[in-house]
């Protein structure tokens, strides 16, 4: 067990490290190629560090042989809203609070509050659809996963055309040619995709050991699809936004998280409901309605123009309040 968790740790060190030069790289992309600094964080970082948790859902619910392989992938595909919506969001308000000395806007939060706000009533819609379907039970029910993808392909399409400048923010030097102020764009796609590949190693050896230790200490399935490996797989959003909230660049650690949660909410699900009966026990449910609360109070907090770092920090009480309630329905 010790050396288990040892290589969770180094593990999470890895995904840490690698983030740094995945951050660093996805920006110059931005410049590169004249993307507008909302999609680097909604679109090209989110796709990047969206790809462990994608691939858990994937893996469990199409080659899954057994229902509890497949409640495995639905779990996931819950439980990765879940963390983001509370802890994800939480994390970013600590490291304001934590750092505030050492950034120039000190405890201000510099973001586009309407662009976030429309991020999360698009995720509510779509969020709010795919619990329905949970629900219940009909037979064309596996087909409507195609409108969760198209969903997404028009939040792709919208953000990709945002009419904004691209990355404003000073960059720092690309780390694997720091020396040169202009890099080429071939040595910004090998870090930056040479980055997110390592962060998928580091985050698959997190969730593998993780499954390993809960197997250990008895720990059920369904209980580790929604309270144990979300947050390992979500740690790539997480670090990430440690890393930009420390750097001032507080707007894209939001963007990124507000997009892994739309990729979250359509392309795991449609995955979800074309390949497993997409049918919620309790847990899945609570889970499903905290995750709705938290996003709902960060709407209106960002309707009426109170975000903050402390507003932020609280949404961490949603996600212990879920481990509570959860114990308790359990015993």
């Amino acid at each position: 067990m010790i050396s288990t968790i040892l290589i969770m740790i180094a593990s999470a060190l890895l995904i840490y490290f690698s983030c740094e030069f995945f951050v660093n790289g996805v920006e110059w992309v931005g410049k590169a190629f004249n993307i507008s600094q909302s999609a680097v964080g909604s679109i090209l970082a989110a796709f990047g560090t969206a790809l462990p948790e994608s691939i858990v859902t994937f893996i469990a619910v199409v080659f899954g042989t057994s229902p509890k392989q497949k409640d495995i992938g639905v779990g996931a595909a819950l439980g990765g809203p879940l963390v983001l919506s509370t802890i994800a969001y939480a994390v970013i308000g600590i490291t304001i609070f934590i750092f505030s000395s050492r950034r120039e806007s000190g405890e201000h939060i510099k973001c586009d509050n309407k662009k976030l706000a429309r991020d999360q009533e698009w995720f509510m819609c779509i969020f709010a659809f795919k619990i329905t379907l949970g629900l219940v039970a009909f037979t064309i029910k596996p087909w409507l996963g195609i409108l969760f993808l198209a969903a997404y392909g028009i939040y792709f399409y919208k953000e990709m055309n945002v009419k904004n400048s691209a990355v404003a923010q000073k960059l720092k030097p690309l780390k694997i040619t720091s020396n040169n102020k202009e890099p080429k764009k071939s040595f910004i796609l090998i870090q930056t995709i040479g980055a997110l590949a390592v962060i998928f190693i580091g985050s698959q050896m997190f969730v593998n050991k993780l499954n390993i230790l809960s197997n250990s200490l008895g720990i059920a399935p369904h209980m580790v699809s929604l309270l144990l490996s979300p947050i390992a797989t979500e740690l790539p959003e997480i670090l990430n936004a440690v890393i930009w909230v420390k750097q001032g660049k507080e707007s894209l650690a939001l963007s990124n998280i507000s997009g892994s949660m739309m990729i979250q909410a359509t392309i795991p699900s449609a995955l979800g409901i074309m390949f497993t009966p997409w049918l919620f026990d309790k847990y899945l449910i609570i889970s499903a309605i905290i995750t709705f609360i938290a996003i709902l109070s960060l709407q209106i907090t960002l309707k009426k123009g109170h975000l903050s770092d402390k507003r932020l920090a609280c949404n961490i009480l949603l996600y212990v309040l879920f481990v509570i309630i959860i114990i308790f329905v359990k015993n």
